[in-house]
């Protein structure tokens, strides 16, 4: 398939180009992905397939490990099974499609299954997004709070935090997705990206987006800024607790795995906030969608990696689960810093 040239991503965003594209839906889309770029189709193919597979056994063995070993049945793991299983359902919504694309040359996409596809993945991101709200507080009620953690995070209100993460999600979605399957979209039955995204679709937009963007940017800061500001000050209580720690090499151990929580959210935030909170018109198709490979593919590889690679009980559990190691009681609820910054 050719790639699509500068002057057809101009077309794509031309009102007048086909007239009306929601008047025939069994037309679908093709999404052009990487097309652009013919020599990174097989780099992409090979690297994108491994990550894929890391992002599927790494979060599936977090889960596992999770359910069978007692001793990682606490708020953080509960929490931690969420951020698992929502990564594994989240790259599953986009990446297979990516990887047959870069595989073969059928890059159509019905007009059900693109909405679908922005349903799912807008979801499951903006549920991604409340999660690691809900993380940062438990975090911070370790660190800030211990005395009365067990208090605070008890298991009724875990499982609320979680299911309003879900919600607030959906809901998100569902508003957005509905805005934008009202707009009368026209134009080549072309998407300069690997997957629907919204901002590719409403390049689609026949008329004035003015006041549908006004609506869904309201959304957007809601379900990105003000969990971004909120997990930027549970941390800052987080770093001012940890600067009491008497031990420096406590403080260090705290600070880097802290550190690297903060990386990777920031890199999840920081690129969904690139996508999603700039006009569509200065919106640059190629860009976005390498942009959009760090919210889709390589903070879900990194989450299972950074939240439990250096961690005492994961590894605990992983050799117990092998056979390495006796079968041990609960060990209970460990030193608050233990638990939280490993």
């Amino acid at each position: 398939m050719m790639g699509v040239s500068a002057s057809s991503e101009a077309h794509l965003s031309s009102p007048g180009s086909t007239g009306r594209l929601n008047s025939s839906f069994g037309e679908g889309f093709i999404l052009a992905g990487f097309s652009d770029w013919p020599q990174l189709e097989l780099v992409l193919l090979v690297f994108i397939s491994i990550f894929y597979s890391l992002t599927l056994f790494g979060n599936s063995a977090i889960i596992a490990l999770s359910r069978l070993d007692l001793r990682l049945h606490t708020p953080m793991y509960f929490f931690l099974c969420h951020l698992s299983f929502l990564d594994l359902c989240y790259t599953t919504s986009t990446v297979p499609q990516l990887l047959k694309n870069l595989h073969g040359h059928d890059r159509t996409i019905t007009y059900g299954g693109c909405v679908a596809q922005l349903f799912i993945s807008l979801a499951l991101g903006s549920t991604e997004c409340v999660l690691l709200v809900v993380m940062a507080f438990d975090r911070y009620a370790a660190v800030c709070r211990p005395l009365h953690y067990m208090t605070i995070m008890h298991p009724c209100l875990c499982q609320a935090l979680a299911a309003i993460s879900w919600v607030g999600g959906f809901m998100n979605s569902l508003v957005q997705t509905g805005l934008m399957m009202a707009m009368p979209l026209c134009g080549l039955h072309q998407l300069n990206h690997f997957f629907c995204e919204m901002p590719v679709l409403l390049k689609l937009a026949c008329e004035d987006t003015q006041g549908t963007e006004v609506k869904m940017f309201v959304a957007r800061v809601i379900i990105l800024v003000v969990p971004a500001t909120l997990i930027l000050t549970s941390y800052v209580h987080i770093a001012r607790a940890v600067l009491k720690v008497n031990s420096t090499a406590g403080r260090r151990k705290a600070f880097g795995t802290c550190g690297s929580h903060l990386l990777v959210v920031s890199l999840f935030y920081g690129s969904a906030i690139y996508t999603y909170l700039q006009p569509t018109s200065s919106y640059s198709q190629s860009e976005g969608k390498f942009v959009a490979l760090f919210y889709t593919i390589i903070t879900p590889m990194l989450n299972p990696m950074i939240y439990t690679l250096r961690n005492k009980d994961v590894k605990g559990a992983l050799r117990k689960v092998c056979g390495k190691e006796e079968t041990k009681g609960c060990s209970g609820l460990r030193r608050i810093n233990v638990i939280v910054c490993k």
